[in-house]
């Protein structure tokens, strides 16, 4: 059975257009998918494919909503800067380690 994370996740997504989009989620692979195949958020809709290029931790949903909306009021620099100091985050969120 697959672990569950309850964890909710903040991320940036860079869509086809290099527009970038930020929201939150408790299964971010799963909404991942969601935006590529057109049923995410009306945004990303016509600017699939998308790619996450950011993503964090929080630790409940109202931390996270505090998180998104703080990075959606950065500026767009601000925002590269950050996906440019992620790491290999975004790759351990999608593909966390069993345990």
């Amino acid at each position: 059975m697959p672990r569950m994370n309850a964890d909710y996740i903040v991320y940036i997504l860079r869509c086809s257009d290099g527009s970038l989009y930020t929201g939150i989620t408790n299964d971010p692979a799963k909404r991942l998918a969601a935006h590529n195949a057109g049923t995410g958020a009306k945004y990303t809709r016509p600017r699939r494919p998308v790619e996450m290029v950011y993503a964090e931790r929080a630790e409940d949903r109202s931390a996270a909503s505090k998180r998104e909306a703080e990075i959606k009021s950065y500026p767009r620099e601000k925002k590269l800067a950050l996906i440019e100091s992620d790491g290999n985050a975004v790759r351990e969120i999608l593909s966390p380690r069993q345990a």
